[in-house]
């Protein structure tokens, strides 16, 4: 296994990041498809036991038994000082006031909430979801700063906004002194690069490191065009805004496929190693449900592709909706924040 720091700091982590969306207790709502804790099990000491150490969760994945999967799991299988445990906040975890959205009191609740489910006196990397329009950036990145020096937190990342909203949150840790964020975990693969136009630039430009998530399209480019999964009939309607560009997305497939059977190796392989070509990528977050989409993840780490090959692979690229910038809306936000029965006035002009 690899290690590099991640972003500019000194936290060491392994290139491969496993996606722990997929460890849950499929009863408790999203995903549904989520493997149990025994299922799961197999699958973490696979991972620790390749050398793997770094591992994405959060409070919202099964309502939280993905923490206490993960947690239970790495006490058994590893010492907790090899292990990087990163987790995520400001999703809703229960109806009612303050029960969403990254407010001081939201910060300080989920944060308890999130040891106690992992078992662990510290998290590594504490991450926001999403950006929160509602609740002003100065209390948000003050209270993460908090929890730094407070010894709950060792380090803080972001995840899924506009490039200027981070750009926005870097300039006030900046001035105010406060910890600033290390990585940025974003959607970006073949068919979704909508990030290299600001989101990458700025994070080259400040040092900081992504962790990609979704890494391919959710397997889509793991597999020929229209086969299906449990996992893609589950979640059916999320894929609708690749609609607008099935035509130039199924020409990426066959590319990956078509190079992936020339060097004799998996479509996960090739669509890995072509993101590692990145420096700006510090590892993809890879939803291993079976110990076999480990290896492939390892594999794609010894692979280098020729300029030739990453032509072919990026020739019918299309814009798309950037799935970043739809997730951080504010009116997304706000009908999520519903679901709770947080009723959030948006601001005029918000689209």
């Amino acid at each position: 296994m690899q290690y590099i720091k991640l972003g500019n700091s000194g936290l060491e982590v392994s290139q491969i990041c496993i996606g722990c969306m997929g460890f849950g207790d499929p009863a408790k709502g999203h995903p549904t498809w989520a493997l149990g804790e025994e299922g799961s099990r197999p699958v973490i000491k696979h991972a620790i036991e390749e050398g793997i150490n770094f591992f994405d969760t959060a409070n919202l994945y099964s309502q939280g038994t993905s923490e206490e999967i993960i947690g239970k799991a790495l006490k058994e299988f590893a010492k907790r000082e090899n292990i990087v445990i990163s987790t995520k906040l400001g999703a809703p975890m229960r109806s009612g006031p303050n029960s969403f959205g990254l407010s001081r009191k939201a910060i300080m609740t989920e944060i308890d909430h999130s040891l106690k489910r992992l078992g662990t006196d510290y998290i590594d990397l504490y991450q926001i979801h999403r950006a929160d329009p509602f609740t002003p950036w100065e209390e948000t990145l003050e209270a993460l700063h908090d929890l730094v020096k407070m010894g709950k937190v060792r380090y803080l990342g972001a995840s899924t906004m506009r490039a200027w909203q981070f750009a926005k949150a870097l300039h006030i840790q900046k001035v105010n002194g406060w910890t600033r964020f290390i990585s940025m975990q974003h959607n970006y693969n073949l068919v979704a690069r909508e990030e290299e136009n600001e989101m990458i630039p700025l994070c080259a430009d400040e040092g900081i490191q992504t962790m990609i998530y979704s890494p391919l399209s959710r397997g889509m480019l793991a597999r020929p065009w229209g086969e299906k999964t449990t996992r893609s009939e589950a979640e059916a309607g999320a894929l609708n805004y690749f609609e607008a560009t099935a035509a130039a997305d199924e020409k990426i497939v066959e590319a990956i496929g078509k190079v992936a059977e020339e060097r004799g190796v998996s479509r996960a392989e090739i669509s890995l190693a072509w993101l590692y070509r990145n420096p700006v990528v510090a590892a993809p977050i890879v939803g291993a449900l079976k110990t076999s989409h480990i290896d492939d993840a390892i594999k794609a780490l010894s692979i280098e592709l020729t300029n030739q090959e990453v032509h072919r692979l990026e020739a019918y690229y299309t814009p798309r909706v950037d799935v970043n910038v739809k997730n951080s809306d504010p009116k997304a936000i706000a009908k999520m924040a519903a679901t709770v029965g947080i009723k959030i006035p948006v601001p005029t002009g918000s689209k």
